[in-house]
């Protein structure tokens, strides 16, 4: 699944509109309608806001519906993140994410979504 499908998916589920998305991140609504319709790829540090503005857990932008339905993690995986060695990881992981350019962070995205299909 694309990242913009399900960034639009989730907003329009929680009834925001782009606008709000703005209030919320700091996003331009025109920079949000870019990712929304797949003409941009944002990076992780973007993707958290998103994520803190829909007021969702980072993993739910990154599974499908499929996915979501079975339980691919374990709770204590999911508080990962909230652990000082899950920030220390994440902060690795965001740096790397955004040396990235346009093509590799949309090949890293295929990939996890496949392997996200295969748990």
């Amino acid at each position: 699944m694309e990242i913009g499908r399900k960034l639009r998916e989730l907003r329009t589920a929680r009834k925001l509109t782009q606008d709000d998305i703005e209030k919320r991140t700091g996003l331009l609504r025109q920079y949000t309608s870019q990712v929304e319709n797949g003409r941009v790829t944002p990076g992780l540090k973007t993707v958290e806001k998103y994520a803190r503005a829909l007021e969702i857990p980072l993993y739910r932008i990154f599974c499908d519906e499929e996915a979501r339905e079975k339980p691919i993690l374990l709770k204590a995986e999911l508080d990962f993140e909230k652990t000082e060695e899950g920030l220390t990881q994440m902060k690795a992981f965001a740096a790397a994410w955004s040396r990235l350019n346009e093509r590799d962070r949309r090949l890293l995205v295929v990939i996890a979504r496949i392997l996200v299909g295969r748990s």
